[in-house]
């Protein structure tokens, strides 16, 4: 990172802004609300504005994905089942490919993004990091996109910050990058203690929860 003439930080050619799911069904009226996630969005428009490399993720199931509770007749959504890679929950269906629910919510407006990564396409496993598969083993490619871009710091900032900026945030730093995330620029969903573990999870892997005024 680097600090400007006011002494708020900026970031450099080796920082990336890694923007998570900021989408249609993850913001109010969705199939998957994160409570108040909109609020994310003029934050995360104006932190993007002091980032020359800016990663979008993109949750983009097929319909008939493994998460869905639609999938599992008598299930619902939030159950949790067991799936071949361990303990998967159940979801609303969501973030279908190609439906208006999947879409950037309308105020995100980050122009210079370089890469949009769409993650959870595959039918048969879900995906929350935006590094790898909930296997914890099968890579989405972003590893080597952001080394070949000589990335050296991860900034993070999105929904939901219980779920996929958590997993993207741990897996970014066991992967050897600098991370940092962005709390007031992110939003959790907070099931059964969900974003006290996240803190506890940042709080043991070093990995400092800062706010956008350190940006300012």
């Amino acid at each position: 990172m680097q600090h400007d003439e006011m002494g708020g930080m900026t970031g450099g050619d080796s920082d990336v802004l890694l923007v998570i799911d900021v989408q249609n069904d993850f913001c109010p009226g969705g199939a998957l609300a994160v409570p108040r996630g909109d609020e994310v969005v003029p934050i995360i428009n104006r932190l993007a504005t002091r980032f020359p490399n800016v990663v979008l993720t993109q949750d983009w199931h097929p319909g008939d994905h493994l998460s869905f509770a639609s999938a599992y007749p008598g299930r619902r959504p939030f159950e949790t089942v067991t799936a071949p890679y361990g303990a998967q929950v159940l979801w609303p269906d969501h973030c279908v490919q190609g439906t208006p629910g999947a879409d950037f919510h309308p105020s995100l407006s980050i122009r210079h993004a370089a890469m949009v990564l769409r993650k959870g396409t595959r039918r048969t496993i879900d995906s929350y990091s935006a590094f790898y598969e909930n296997d914890r083993n099968t890579p989405t490619g972003l590893v080597g996109y952001l080394r070949e871009r000589n990335i050296t710091k991860i900034v993070v900032a999105g929904l939901a910050f219980d779920f996929c900026v958590r997993y993207s945030a741990e897996d970014g730093a066991g992967a050897g990058f600098d991370v940092v995330v962005v709390e007031d620029a992110c939003r959790g969903i907070d099931m059964e203690g969900s974003m006290a573990a996240a803190h506890r999870s940042f709080e043991s892997l070093k990995i400092p929860c800062v706010s956008e005024r350190d940006f300012s």
